[in-house]
């Protein structure tokens, strides 16, 4: 058996985005696979649920997403770029009997978050578009206009958030629109100064959507939730909910979207809150229920009668759902609190064990992707209520076939302050009990994430332990999936609340037989980035580490990032009102105590977490003579280790692998410094002499 390498990252299949056709029988969903250093091919696979092998149903040819049935299952609409030399997907049309896929737009903005009306006539989707496209209508055909987006010279900024993930607006909002399915054409529903987004059908008349409005949009909690009537062609704002965004889902009779308490909202537990759109009436259905309900989506059942949705709970991401009830006329929350029917009824859990990272809701089957420690993604189907689970791919299988991938072992422990805290230990493959291994401890971002055994690090994970790592990762308090209080347990203290949980793992692991002490490494990215630093500056327990795309100063970090109000959220204030506190929080703040070799990896278009954080701690690491390097990514942005260009998801874990191999005793490899220029880097004094 093959041991899993970083390289390996190439050969792995993902599967996303499932849909559950009408007729309950198939599957749509989409598989991504490496196509080459620079890129990935994303295709649209079918799966019936009663067996045979998953069959790709469109073309392999730029890069295609969001599959969509018709209501009929006649017509499978899905995204794509095929075709453009710009990025710029549009909407394509694909007959499920057979034939070619026809592009049903040519706007300028590109296509997404496409939703088909429950008569099948018409499609809504969004586009990104500026002022003077919709002026020229350039958002509803681009026909033979030769017009060519270019970035303005110079940005002329106006608003508290004007970049994101890796990219600049540039002027752009979101704009909602509807594709005349027969006909062909596209009409504007929305053309105000503000973002819109999460198109979703009430019935075929009535489209409901998001929209944050007011020139501070972007300094807000909250967003209007619009019904739109198709016939008459005008909108009127239904109900105003709070939260990072909105997540929509609707029938004829309720609208259930997100709620979340605006005092500490970033730690804060989100909630369901349905509205009755006959009375007006709104009700929590999850108010009792303590796990912080997921963004992905909701998804009601098509009969109305249950509203679907994912939550983190104990290291699994888990699909669950809730009887809606009705909440009639004149009925109001005193009345109703005895009855657990009109509320709605208890939590029931549809899919649990593993990953589970999209799901899909039909008249009779459920679909999920889902990973677990010995598969990284595949499709899975069940009934409404969770039985007769059938697993619809193996995308792979002839890979793991030839690997040897081991199973995580659970751990709970103590923090030293009454909490138990759940964590997983990986062994090497060919692990030998009387051996002794050096210990990698991973640090999840967030700060309010949750990991498990698997997900978007079960590759990492396994590299590690291939490289002959003892890997240790855990879920501290911070981390959602245990209940509000884990997660508000941080406010106001990032790292030393974090460190104490963290360490408590790692010292009850380093206490095995087995597991070297004395070459222990620590890594993470985002929250696990900045925890690596405020680690680093507050013991010497590691002989190395690497921070990665880390939060290092606070002060900097607010006024650059497009996440700003996670500070005000998690410690209730920002720099100026107190510089001095939120300076002492910061591991910029503590590098003069650090000893322990640091490697520092950024992305160059991180917007979430800008580069100038990376810059700074290395350059101080630097000044206080640390051994240390920093590793710039081209092209990326904060989410490199997820979704970055293939080559460098590789070269980001080799270089980890390196880094922990330079400074660790059990390595046949010569110390980092001592390395080539690419592999190690200058030792302070070497740079003195430089100088």
């Amino acid at each position: 058996m093959q041991r899993v390498r970083a390289s390996d990252y190439h050969d792995i299949a993902k599967a996303s985005d499932p849909r559950v056709s009408p007729d309950g029988e198939r599957v749509a969903f989409v598989r991504q696979v490496p196509d080459d250093e620079e890129s990935s091919e994303r295709t649209i696979y079918v799966a019936r649920i009663g067996g045979e092998e998953p069959r790709r149903f469109s073309v392999a040819e730029g890069s295609d997403g969001e599959p969509r049935w018709s209501p009929d299952g006649e017509t499978l609409a899905f995204v794509s770029d095929r075709g453009e030399e710009t990025d710029r997907p549009q909407l394509h049309l694909l007959p499920t009997r057979g034939g070619e896929a026809e592009v049903a737009t040519d706007v300028v903005g590109g296509v997404s978050q496409v939703a088909w009306s429950p008569d099948g006539e018409r499609i809504a989707f969004v586009q990104e578009v500026r002022p003077e496209e919709r002026e020229a209508d350039y958002d509803l055909a681009l026909g033979d206009a030769e017009y060519e987006r270019e970035a303005p010279d110079p940005r002329v900024i106006d608003r508290h958030v004007y970049r994101a993930g890796a990219r600049y607006f540039d002027g752009t909002r979101s704009q909602l629109y509807l594709l005349d399915v027969e006909g062909g054409d596209v009409e504007r529903v929305t053309d105000a100064e503000a973002d819109h987004g999460t198109p979703t059908w009430g019935d075929s008349e009535t489209l409901y959507y998001s929209v944050k409005r007011g020139r501070d949009a972007d300094d807000t909690l909250d967003v209007d939730v619009d019904a739109y009537d198709v016939e008459a062609g005008e909108a009127e704002t239904v109900t105003t909910t709070t939260g990072w965004g909105t997540t929509l889902a609707a029938t004829d009779r309720h609208v259930a979207y997100l709620r979340t308490p605006k005092d500490g909202f970033s730690m804060r537990s989100a909630d369901i809150e349905v509205m009755d759109t006959e009375s007006g009436e709104t009700w929590l259905l999850t108010e009792e229920f303590d796990r912080t309900v997921s963004p992905m989506r909701l998804a009601f059942h098509p009969d109305g009668n249950y509203l679907y949705f994912a939550t983190p709970d104990e290291g699994e991401v888990v699909l669950r759902r809730v009887r809606v009830g009705n909440r009639g006329p004149g009925r109001d929350r005193e009345q109703a609190s005895g009855d657990s029917r009109e509320r709605g009824g208890d939590v029931e859990t549809v899919f649990s064990g593993g990953h589970l990272d999209g799901f899909d809701v039909g008249r009779d089957a459920v679909a999920v992707t889902r990973s677990e420690w010995d598969h990284p993604s595949d499709v899975f189907a069940a009934t409404p209520a969770g039985a007769e689970e059938v697993r619809l791919t193996r995308l792979n299988a002839d890979y793991l076939d030839g690997r040897a991938v081991r199973e995580p072992e659970e751990v709970w422990f103590d923090n030293g302050e009454g909490r138990d805290i759940q964590g997983w230990v990986l062994t090497p493959p060919d692990f030998d009990p009387d051996e002794t291994y050096p210990l990698a401890v991973e640090i999840h971002g967030g700060p309010h994430a949750m990991w498990s055994t698997a997900g978007t690090m079960w590759h990492e994970f396994q590299s590690l332990a291939a490289a002959g790592y003892v890997v240790f990762w855990s879920n501290p308090r911070g981390s959602t999936g245990y209940g509000e209080a884990h997660a508000t347990a941080i406010e106001r203290d990032w790292g030393d609340v974090t460190m104490t949980d963290v360490m408590a793992g790692v010292e009850e692991v380093a206490a095995r037989d087995y597991v070297d002490e004395s070459n222990a490494f620590v890594t993470g990215g985002s929250f696990g980035g900045f925890m690596t630093g405020w680690i680093v500056g507050h013991t010497d327990f590691f002989a190395g580490a690497v921070a990665q795309r880390g939060v290092y100063d606070f002060a900097s970090f607010y006024g650059s990032t497009d996440a700003f109000k996670l500070v005000e959220g998690d410690y209730g204030t920002t720099p100026w009102e107190e510089p001095e506190f939120l300076w002492e929080q910061s591991p910029a703040a503590h590098v003069d105590d650090v000893d322990t070799p640091t490697l520092v990896v950024h992305a160059d278009n991180d917007y979430r977490v800008p580069v100038n954080n990376g810059e700074m701690f290395y350059l101080f690491l630097r000044k206080n003579g640390v051994d240390t390097r920093l590793v710039r990514y081209p092209r990326e942005g904060h989410e490199l280790s997820r979704s970055g260009e293939p080559g460098h998801v590789v070269d980001r874990i080799e270089r980890i692998v390196r880094w922990f191999d330079g400074y660790s005793d059990h390595s046949d490899d010569p110390p980092a410094l001592e390395r080539g220029a690419d592999e190690g880097l200058p030792s302070a004094a070497e740079s003195e002499d430089d100088e």
